[in-house]
């Protein structure tokens, strides 16, 4: 079993969203992904997939680009990202039949050799652009981001995770590699190795994302465009 990563798919087959308006690089990603996809990730590896999944506003919407993701080689874990507005009943998505895919809401997924999957979503980071627009508002959600991190966290430990891999859709440090509340969460959290996020497109976005170890913990941007739309091995 390999673990890859890959985030940010922005599919839109209910109302297609040609995403090329963002740049070249986005022409036909879709299809591009899937067929990367294919040529590395097989039937008994999996996928994490953080955040930014469906253009959708409804879950009936939604429900086909999840079949799309559904009908590719592996297991899937995700979480929601800042543009999964379907994403309102986490009872309603694990419902679906969707039998390859797992969703991380407040808790984790457990794979063998007591290897966890924890997540959440996030949220900007104080001082980074649009902070200021509503501080207090920013804040509460930071807040509450923070927690969902813990909740999570605290399952997988809870349930005997020796190792734990974290995905979150917003970048959990900032450009200056300085420790957030989420980064010290992580850090003080036994297993914790590797987090890895997205939520950042464009070359020069890439470019000043903190990639690699702080206080123990490795992070890595595994945003589409990043990866030239491949999924990365990350174990």
């Amino acid at each position: 079993m390999a673990i890859f990563a890959i985030g940010d798919p922005h599919l839109s087959r209910a109302q297609p969203k040609p995403m090329d308006i963002f740049g070249p690089q986005w022409a036909n990603h879709a299809e591009r992904l899937f067929a990367n996809w294919r040529a590395v990730v097989g039937a008994d590896d999996v996928v994490l997939v953080p955040g930014d999944i469906s253009w959708a506003m409804e879950l009936e919407e939604a429900f086909l680009d999840l079949q799309d993701l559904d009908a590719l080689p592996g297991t899937k874990i995700l979480i929601q990202g800042n543009h999964d507005y379907w994403w309102q009943s986490i009872s309603k998505i694990r419902a679906l039949p969707l039998p390859t895919m797992r969703f991380i809401q407040n808790d984790h997924v457990m794979l063998p050799g007591q290897l966890a999957i924890c997540g959440t979503r996030g949220w900007l980071l104080p001082g980074a652009p649009g902070w200021d627009e509503d501080p207090a508002h920013n804040q509460k959600i930071y807040a509450r981001e923070v927690g969902r991190l813990q909740l999570s966290l605290q399952s997988a430990l809870k349930a005997g995770a020796t190792s734990i891999l974290v995905m979150m859709h917003y970048p959990p440090v900032g450009e200056d590699g300085a420790p957030t509340e989420f980064s010290r969460l992580l850090s003080a959290t036994p297993g914790v190795r590797l987090c890895v996020y997205g939520h950042l497109h464009g070359p020069s976005a890439h470019s000043r994302a903190f990639q690699g170890v702080l206080d123990g913990v490795e992070y890595k941007l595994v945003a589409c465009d990043a990866l030239d739309f491949t999924p990365l091995r990350i174990a």
